[in-house]
């Protein structure tokens, strides 16, 4: 049975992104769209679902670099100082 454009475009929406970077570049899309107003009422409400999907995957990557970077430092994760990095 043949897939309908509609399902298949939804099917596009759940799917993960390949890399926190397209993540990040996608909401900042569907951000841009709805503060500009283009979408429509059910566009909006699909694209702050997308966007609540892309926030949880991201979040989740910066937790499990976090617990690299723990792993990296003997579990002592010590606070960033921008002066330091400027050096």
């Amino acid at each position: 049975m043949a897939k309908k454009p509609a399902a298949a475009a939804d099917e596009a929406a759940t799917s993960l992104p390949a890399s926190f970077e397209e993540a990040m570049a996608e909401l900042q899309q569907l951000v841009t769209q709805m503060e500009a107003g283009e979408l429509a009422l059910e566009a909006s409400i699909t694209a702050y679902k997308r966007g609540s999907e892309l926030v949880k995957y991201c979040q989740g990557q910066l937790d499990r670099v976090e617990g690299q970077i723990k792993v990296l430092e003997g579990e002592m994760l010590k606070p960033f100082a921008a002066e330091e990095a400027e050096e």
